[in-house]
């Protein structure tokens, strides 16, 4: 019974990190091949994962599988170094619904989810599972004040705290 129990707890704890925090809606009308290619990291809640990045970049392409193949990027010039990391991305449910869930390592899989995105696929706001997990990507390393100043304002109307939010340095620093 024990073990039963044990791995009830398991499954619920993984696929609880693919959920999609409350009052937060996926994008519906998702179009996975536009969304492919490099995207830019311009405002992050920052994570250790991310700590002390900049010139970070996300770029996504399609495995033979079928799944999206990611890869993450970005440069720490404290240890003078670029980090890498490579993961799959597959959809949680719908593949024309902008949720998804990513791996970086093994079967373990946290939730991508795509809740803004404008008609020509070059801003997009994404979450976790939570609130503690919140980007804005571009497609250009920059954007304007608009395109900033529009992304805290609907994100902090979607409940999210931007006390610690990062505005990500793209330009080069090495």
């Amino acid at each position: 019974m024990k073990m039963v129990l044990a791995v009830t707890a398991l499954l619920f704890l993984m696929t609880g990190c693919t959920g999609v925090p409350k009052g937060i809606e996926p994008v519906s009308g998702f179009d996975q091949q536009r969304y492919l290619g490099t995207w830019y990291e311009i405002a992050r809640l920052d994570h250790s994962f991310e700590e002390g990045l900049s010139q970070v970049t996300a770029e996504y392409s399609l495995n033979n599988d079928g799944s999206i193949k990611v890869i993450n990027r970005g440069y720490n010039a404290e240890a003078g170094e670029w980090k890498e990391a490579e993961g799959r991305a597959k959809f949680v449910g719908d593949s024309d619904v902008g949720h998804l869930k990513v791996s970086f390592f093994g079967p373990f899989y946290g939730s991508y989810v795509v809740f803004e995105l404008d008609d020509q696929y070059t801003t997009a706001y994404i979450t976790g599972y939570d609130r503690d997990y919140l980007w804005l990507m571009s497609r250009t390393p920059e954007v304007s004040d608009e395109v900033l100043d529009a992304f805290k304002a609907r994100a902090e109307a979607k409940g999210f705290e931007l006390g610690e939010l990062i505005v990500v340095e793209q330009a080069s620093t090495q």
